[in-house]
């Protein structure tokens, strides 16, 4: 079996390359298509990713000609190429418009024209918007950032082919955290790691209680490796673990760092919610391994360098 993952030397990348190596000739051949436009390269200098046949090829999703030419030559398609940002930030709407918007439309429009086996596409919880209860599929989508309004117009495109590809997945996955050379750092939990570790104090926006969806970064990795090889009906799934109130990571924090200082800034303002209802309809069709929260921060904290 032959892959294409768009984005494929990003935070989600990296751990996806390393479960589709682990599925030995499963996988004949794994090409990286990316732009590199996030200026890390940390994913080409990782021993840990050995494949015969893992390739590199520098695009864009918008060069129509060197995707088609990419899309031709594989049978399953990850969809991680996007322009990322923390769930409220509203700012630079026309790239989030020309990456992941018109970039997945572009891809939808070749997938017609060469179909593959299988087509998963990497979307985000935060096309629900704010929410005080916890969102399942069947809620209706209400975006109030550019960056969740461009997930959701990609959706559109991907929905189109849901009933001319064999297997066609659209992943809403929460908040993604945990180490990996190639890691986002404005991850809240990845940032309040490293301000813990360097510095021992966080900062938390509001009064604390905004609760989030998140989900590791090797667990949703773990997930998308089996996608291709399940008989998962067509559809859009959420993919989270736990919803987390920002001063519940803080807990969590402090048990690993007792002396942890926590600054409040705009305490008295009441932040948006973002929760999604767990277990995932999608973890009941697929193997999965749970790690307890607290084990998953030690691991994290036990990468630092000092």
């Amino acid at each position: 079996m032959k892959v294409l993952i768009t984005g494929g030397a990003g935070y989600v990348g990296y751990s996806l390359i390393q479960q589709l190596i682990k599925l030995g000739d499963k996988i004949s051949e794994i090409t990286i298509y990316d732009n590199l436009s996030r200026g890390n390269y940390n994913l080409f200098f990782s021993a840990l990713l050995k494949h015969p046949h893992l390739k590199l090829v520098q695009g864009e999703l918008l060069d129509s000609r060197k995707l088609r030419e990419n899309v031709k030559k594989a049978d399953v398609v990850y969809h991680l190429a996007a322009k990322v940002t923390t769930p409220f930030a509203d700012l630079d709407s026309h790239f989030f418009e020309q990456v992941n918007h018109w970039g997945t439309a572009e891809l939808v429009n070749i997938l017609e024209e060469n179909p593959v086996a299988c087509f998963i596409n990497l979307s985000s919880t935060s096309v629900y918007g704010a929410n005080a209860n916890p969102m399942d599929e069947s809620a209706i989508p209400h975006p109030n950032s550019f960056y969740a309004i461009s997930k959701v117009r990609a959706e559109s495109h991907i929905k189109r082919i849901m009933s001319k590809l064999p297997k066609v997945y659209i992943i809403r996955a929460g908040n993604v955290y945990g180490y990996n050379p190639p890691m986002r750092m404005d991850a809240v939990i990845n940032r309040f790691m490293f301000e813990a570790n360097f510095k021992n104090r966080i900062s938390i926006h509001g009064d604390g209680n905004q609760k989030r969806a998140f989900i590791h970064v090797n667990k949703l990795a773990e997930i998308l490796g089996q996608l291709p090889f399940q008989n998962l009906l067509n559809g859009t799934y959420n993919l989270a673990e736990h919803n987390f109130s920002v001063n519940e990571i803080s807990d969590y924090l402090k048990d690993i760092y007792p002396n942890l200082e926590t600054l409040y800034i705009n305490q008295h303002l009441q932040m948006p919610q973002m929760q999604v209802a767990t277990p995932c309809r999608v973890l009941e069709h697929l193997q999965f391994t749970p790690q307890e929260f607290f084990a998953e921060l030690m691991d994290f904290k036990n990468h630092f360098s000092f």
